[in-house]
């Protein structure tokens, strides 16, 4: 393993936020030739979904006019290298979605993605699928290369540096899995404060007392907790904000 390499793992374990994180990564990749990635994680997956698009995980350096459809629209749902990933440990190359293409073994929804993603300059690349403990969750990062690159210089380059390439990403991977995620549920620090209580087993009153609150107040903040984590129950607004580790967070 090069000293740079090491240098490099070291700056990324030592990361205190996912934004900061993300940039390292991204600026690793991108010395490879992976330019755009898109890293997506789920803890809501079941036999025929993979959970409100609001609950992923999801970072990307991708262009809005690019990852707003492909989510939005819901592109990501057939797009062959995501199919791939849902069923598949491990990394692979983008020529094996232009084999199943020539063989006509994509449907019309999947050629449909393709079609966009050569449109928006999405043509060469690898996807590297995360080993997941849980039937309920999955990781997966798409690495976009350059534009101009062919699918054929990008599996050149994984050729040579496929080792260090997975240890990077794995390493993101659960880096990420350790940090806060900000995305759409986001929560004020009196919104984490009392699900933190309450996830210690302390009652309202306990809450109000030990805030300084009274109890309308701090029910006051659990329903706008749970509106925020869309959930229905306190406990629910617990267990989702304990999945992005939005409490007992450590104001640096």
């Amino acid at each position: 393993m090069s000293a740079d390499l090491i240098t490099h793992l070291d700056r990324m374990t030592n990361a205190a936020s996912a934004e900061v994180l993300w940039k390292l990564h991204c600026e690793k990749m991108a010395s490879y030739g992976f330019d755009r990635l898109i890293y997506g994680f789920t803890r809501y997956r079941t036999s025929s979904s993979l959970g409100d698009p609001q609950d992923f995980v999801l970072l990307t350096n991708q262009s809005k006019d690019y990852i707003e459809p492909f989510v939005n629209d819901g592109h990501y749902f057939h797009a062959p290298m995501i199919k791939w990933a849902l069923e598949n440990d491990g990394a692979c190359s983008w020529s094996w979605m232009a084999g199943r293409a020539k063989q006509g073994a994509l449907t019309k929804d999947e050629l449909r993605v393709v079609d966009f993603n050569i449109n928006k300059g999405v043509t060469a690349g690898y996807t590297v699928s995360f080993r997941s403990i849980s039937a309920r969750s999955k990781g997966a990062i798409a690495l976009t290369a350059r534009r101009g690159m062919t699918q054929d210089e990008v599996d050149a380059i994984w050729a040579e540096h496929h080792e260090a390439l997975m240890v990077m990403n794995n390493v993101a991977h659960l880096k990420l899995l350790t940090l806060p995620y900000v995305g759409t549920r986001t929560l004020t620090k009196r919104q984490r404060e009392v699900l933190e209580y309450v996830g210690d087993g302390k009652t309202t009153q306990d809450t109000a007392f030990l805030l300084g609150l009274t109890a309308a107040t701090v029910e006051k903040h659990l329903r706008l907790a749970r509106e925020a984590l869309d959930v229905e129950t306190t406990a629910q607004a617990v267990l989702k904000a304990a999945f992005y580790n939005q409490m007992f967070i450590v104001d640096l």
